[in-house]
């Protein structure tokens, strides 16, 4: 069968039925579909008439809630690759709410998606064989009547991969469900003015469960408070935080396609509160069982600032079936962002000078970042390494261009009595004083650099295949156009300045100074292919290096198939 982009799956079964349905429905989604999955919920809809299957408003049952919590919960465990969203364009609150529209108000055009889907898929159960064809077209007319579509929209009937819920005898939760399906359904109490709050990074589907659960609450207008600054300072690899704006840019993106008639306003955080406790039109804030007490604090600064509480909704997080042991039990964006390390985050830069043989990793981090323990794993997997430190001693040596111009430019009273450079003595010159620095650096890096290549083309003359430049300075000294690739190791501050303080005894202070003096982890990955970070146990770090190993060859065979395409 072929793959589609986009797409698009109608589930007509009842509510009550669709819980045991929903795994193999996406499961069966998935193998048409590869990145964006809209589903579309219409419980009874009759695609068995071309003259039945017309769109209509749908009251939001509370059932709808637990429904969209288990279809993401689904999603993630299912079909991870895919972008999954649960549109709510057909969902109204019943008349006489204030700011709403009535379930007999007639449906609008066709909603534009930010991506067009290119097939509809549906869950409808088939009697007969023979009416495929007339449901297919009545499938296609009906998505085309609620959203703009690609042209010549395809159309897939997924109840051959369902016949094992259709058939033998209900198991208990079946005759459950069924018993559900006869109650009258209850309405969900919805409100006019909605807020939420949260970092937002990387969607994932306890995002969009939050998300899609408070655009379903809200009549009129939708308020996030979108984390920043001050709020991101202890997050867990922080610096893989997607930046502000594009967080901020998908999340109204995906806004616009669940639920496009709400009045959207998304805001900065750099404090807890934000608008939470000052916007006096708000009337319902939507919580976890973890932020409650967040939620519980805002409804007291708000009693204190003359507003009214805002009504408490709480939503269950959604548990990760695929966590590890250094991951969260639920889906989080810090779990999400562990799984980004050792992958490739952005592509390397293409150098037509720069020979493909061996394939060039520049490493580099800051003290304490573990970069050297990375170098020495990646030797141990086959890499040839190049300690920068070591060739930077060889350049203070008697004898070297960089020794006399140093000596020159420093003075004698750098020297020891052997005639060597005392680099402590040389260390005190230039530190806190930039200028000295950069003339001290001007004269050794350049020197370094000429040493690096002479050992890369060494490790050429011997066939090597990797070559990792093991080095501190790799980005300040500007020799990313030595490398094919830049891999970075970050570690948080904390755990930097005890490991200095550790290892070189130095006090908190000096290394603090030390940490201080070079670029920070942030800058370090805007300029990063590749990010590892040796925080936890070193079989974490072992897994993580294997992991960007493997990618790393994988890498190298297709661009040498690229290069030599009859080979």
């Amino acid at each position: 069968m072929s793959m589609f982009s986009t797409g698009i799956l109608v589930l007509t079964s009842p509510l009550h039925t669709l819980p045991l349905r929903i795994a193999p429905v996406l499961s069966s989604a998935a193998q048409v579909v590869e990145r964006t999955l809209y589903v579309h919920l219409h419980p009874g809809l009759n695609l068995g008439s071309a003259g039945q299957a017309r769109p209509v408003y749908i009251p939001p049952a509370a059932d709808v809630s637990s429904l969209i919590s288990r279809l993401y919960s689904n999603a993630a465990d299912v079909c991870g690759h895919l972008d999954v969203r649960v549109l709510l364009t057909n969902f109204r609150a019943q008349q006489g709410l204030t700011g709403t529209r009535g379930t007999n108000d007639p449906f609008p055009s066709p909603q534009a998606l930010s991506h067009s889907p290119e097939v509809v898929l549906t869950d409808f159960p088939l009697q007969d064989p023979g009416q495929s064809s007339l449901v297919a077209q009545c499938l296609q007319r009906y998505a085309g009547c609620c959203y703009t579509c690609t042209p010549g929209l395809t159309s897939v009937l997924l109840h051959p991969q369902l016949k094992s819920l259709q058939k033998g005898g209900e198991r208990p939760e079946e005759e459950d469900l069924k018993q559900a399906g006869e109650t009258e359904p209850e309405l969900l109490q919805t409100y006019s003015d909605v807020v939420v709050g949260g970092t937002f990074d990387r969607l994932h589907g306890a995002h969009k469960t939050l998300l899609n659960i408070s655009c379903l609450l809200a009549n009129r207008r939708f308020v996030i408070g979108l984390c920043d600054t001050e709020l991101l300072k202890k997050k867990v690899l922080k610096e893989l935080i997607e930046p502000y704006d594009l967080r901020s840019e998908r999340l109204l993106e995906f806004l616009r396609d669940i639920k496009p008639y709400l009045q959207y306003e998304i805001v900065p955080l750099s404090e807890p509160f934000g608008p939470s406790i000052t916007d006096s039109e708000l009337q319902c804030i939507v919580v976890s069982e973890e932020t409650r007490k967040g939620g519980e604090a805002v409804n007291k600064r708000r009693l204190e600032n003359g507003l009214s509480e805002l009504v408490l909704h709480e939503i269950q997080v959604i548990k990760d079936a695929h966590h590890s042991e250094i991951e969260e039990e639920k889906i989080s964006s810090s779990s999400l962002r562990s799984r980004l390390l050792g992958t490739l985050l952005t592509p390397p830069k293409d150098n037509p000078l720069l020979p493909p043989v061996p394939y060039v990793i520049g490493l580099s981090g800051g003290s304490g970042s573990g970069k050297s323990s990375i170098a020495r794993r990646l030797e141990a997997l086959g890499a040839v390494c190049i300690d920068g430190d070591q060739l930077g001693h060889e350049t203070y040596r008697p004898g070297a261009v960089a020794y006399r111009r140093v000596v020159e430019e420093f003075g004698e009273d750098i020297l020891n009595e052997d005639k060597t450079i005392n680099r402590r003595a040389l260390g005190k010159k230039v530190f806190e004083n930039k200028e000295r620095l950069k003339t001290l650096t001007d004269i050794v890096w350049p020197e370094i650099a000429l040493l690096v290549k002479q050992n890369i083309q060494e490790a050429r003359e011997e066939g090597k295949q990797v070559c990792v430049v093991d080095a501190a300075v790799l980005l300040e000294a500007g020799w990313t156009d030595m490398v094919h690739e830049v891999w970075v190791t970050i570690i948080p501050e904390e755990e930097a300045v005890s490991r200095i303080t550790a290892r070189d005894g130095v006090s908190e202070e000096d290394a603090r100074r030390r940490l201080q003096s070079q670029w920070p982890n942030a800058q370090r990955v805007e300029h990063a292919n590749v990010v590892l970070c040796t925080l936890w146990d070193p079989d974490v770090t072992q897994r993580q290096v294997q992991k960007a190993w493997a990618l790393l060859q994988e890498r190298i065979r297709k661009s040498q198939e690229k290069s030599n395409p009859l080979s």
